[in-house]
């Protein structure tokens, strides 16, 4: 099979499409042939030697997130056939080898693919939806009427985060630039904030949690939080700094990282398929062009996903 390999650490320049062999599914595994993957910022930091690298051995297939067809199911398997159309983020933070033409990966680490959306939008949201969901429901718990903060909320992880957010009846505050509040404000954000001109503890204030998607949340930032309100801290964490003062100043402070969730994506693709979530893919490339996905990635200014297409 063709897959997206690097060998060592380094620039886009080190990914390369090779012919590897293909898996075979262990007992309650299922062969995924993959139509599509979802390209996020944990693969560019992954191949330049930061995020998930230090788990990783070479050669190196990167990519977590996999939309495309039951081919064979394992033994032990039953929830899933061959012929089943999936979407998943299985393996995370482990090598899920994404970025090729079949993936391997237990049964229950998948779920069915949104019936409404083709493979390219789906692949685009396991990591992305995953992680707001687990941000905001099982880290944060938010509750109806509460004040949101998120912050890069144009991005993958923060347009998902937003309409879960408003799903939960929530009050959405979001930062973006300038030219994505009104499509942010479609999505369910009750106040905007453009981060080039305003400080967000100038803007916001009374909130009870904080999705800090960005990873550069300071002291300034916990100033927007109500007494005893949240901030999770999604890339990088939370410092040890950064702790300290939320203690000093009567708020909390939670690092976070997505797992793999089958019910998870469950319950998201119904809410796709309900019209509830909309899913945004700002521009797909064939495998061959994994590195100009990487670079297009890199430079920071996505709206919604990249998407390769095998």
């Amino acid at each position: 099979m063709r897959a997206v390999t690097i060998k060592e650490f380094g620039g886009p320049e080190v990914l390369t499409v090779e012919d590897v062999a293909r898996p075979e599914p262990l007992p309650t595994e299922v062969l995924v042939r993959v139509h599509a993957a979802g390209v996020n910022p944990v693969d560019w930091k992954t191949r330049l030697g930061h995020g998930m690298a230090g788990l990783q051995t070479f050669p190196l297939i990167v990519g977590w997130d996999v939309s495309g067809v039951v081919e064979e199911a394992g033994f032990g398997v039953t929830t899933l056939r061959p012929g089943d159309e999936v979407y998943g983020m299985p393996w995370f933070p482990r090598a899920a080898g994404g970025y090729a033409e079949y993936v391997t990966a237990p049964a229950r680490q998948w779920a069915r693919k949104p019936a409404t959306v083709d493979h390219v939008h789906a692949a685009a949201v396991p990591l992305a939806a995953l992680t707001a969901w687990q941000a905001l429901v099982d880290t944060a718990q938010v509750r109806a009427g509460q004040r949101v903060l998120i912050t890069a909320a144009a991005g993958g992880v923060g347009h998902f985060a937003v309409q879960f957010a408003r799903h939960l009846g929530a009050r959405v505050i979001a930062t973006a630039s300038a030219p994505r509040h009104p499509w942010l404000k479609e999505l369910g954000a009750e106040q905007t904030i453009d981060y080039t001109a305003t400080r967000v503890e100038d803007a916001a204030a009374d909130v009870d949690v904080v999705i800090d998607l960005v990873g550069d949340a300071s002291p300034r930032t916990l100033k927007v939080l109500r007494p005893g309100g949240l901030l999770v801290g999604v890339p990088g964490g939370v410092s040890p700094e950064l702790a300290e003062a939320g203690a000093a100043a009567g708020v909390r402070t939670t690092p976070f990282l997505v797992e793999p969730d089958g019910p998870a994506l469950a319950t998201i693709a119904g809410l796709i398929d309900a019209g509830q979530v909309a899913v945004e893919v700002e521009e797909t490339f064939p495998l061959e062009r994994a590195a100009a996905a990487h670079l297009r990635g890199e430079a920071g200014r996505t709206r919604g996903k990249l998407v390769l297409t095998t």
